[in-house]
């Protein structure tokens, strides 16, 4: 599987809104069943959030055939890169993204890799401002956010937030406290807040195209962890290059490949390295 997600503006008109809030409404007692089977699968309650989603997905990935590692790639506009070859596969998520989204990728991923058939897809992924509306991504988005979002904890929160905001019309704060506490993007929260039916009908434009200096402005007014939405830069080349390294000799030894094999790939890896950093 080759997979790129790419991030952007998150911004859309009230129409795309709508659309995928009309999908989810529709598909969230099938999603629902299958986050329900995931949780279940990794011996956690359902109805619990995940405090560390990474601590939980990177080895059950692993268990898969997958790689993840996180690499501060050049181009902002990519959230991830997946690759499934014939033996490792490989999920790079961009640390130079807020960690939000970083949370919401690896989700997304989630999705494709246990609910779906991955060994058979071959395809480019797109997120950017039309994400949200491409068909075929639907369903992973919409697992995403009730991953990491679960219903009742998210009702439970939204209803306190709502109580202890300065004043009751004040959505904003109210939002970006669920961003702070579930650690997911904005966009994933306030559409969790629709398809939820907790804001009513009626779309919020306003709501719809906020920007994010005014979201870091709502959250150090707020005294919440505005870190969430820095980029972690974290680096994980030298310990993926290992990884790599340790499962090549296995395979050398077992006469799965030769050792010209694991010198291309090492070098192959490094090469695109280089590249996606922009050095």
């Amino acid at each position: 599987m080759a997979d790129m997600i790419q991030q952007g503006n998150e911004k859309m008109n009230i129409e795309q809104f709508k659309q995928i809030i009309q999908y989810n409404k529709a598909n969230q007692q099938e999603i629902g069943i299958k986050v329900h089977d995931f949780f279940v699968s990794v011996g956690m309650d359902p109805e619990k959030e995940l405090l560390n989603i990474m601590q939980i997905a990177r080895p059950l990935f692993r268990g898969e055939g997958y790689l993840v590692a996180e690499l501060p790639l050049s181009d902002r506009e990519i959230g991830a890169l997946c690759y499934k070859g014939d033996a490792l596969g490989y999920i790079i998520l961009n640390s130079s993204l807020p960690k939000v989204n970083v949370n919401f990728a690896i989700c997304h991923e989630l999705y494709h890799v246990f609910c779906q058939n991955a060994e058979s897809v071959q395809k480019v992924e797109l997120l950017n401002e039309h994400y949200y509306e491409h068909g075929e991504e639907s369903a992973a988005n919409l697992f995403a956010g009730m991953l990491l979002m679960p219903e009742k904890s998210f009702r439970l929160m939204y209803a306190k937030f709502s109580g202890e905001a300065a004043f009751p019309a004040e959505a904003l704060s109210v939002i970006v406290q669920l961003m702070c506490y579930f650690k997911a993007p904005y966009m994933a929260v306030l559409i969790r807040c629709y398809e939820l039916g907790l804001m009513g009908d009626s779309i919020s434009e306003t709501l719809l195209k906020m920007d994010s200096d005014t979201i870091r402005n709502k959250f150090t007014e707020l005294w919440l962890d505005v870190e969430i939405l820095e980029a972690s830069g974290r680096d994980d080349f030298i310990q993926l290059e290992n990884t790599v390294k340790k499962y090549g000799e296995e395979y050398i030894e077992e006469q799965y490949i030769n050792q010209h094999t694991l010198e291309t790939v090492l070098k192959n890896m490094r090469h695109l390295y280089t590249q996606i950093k922009g050095e």
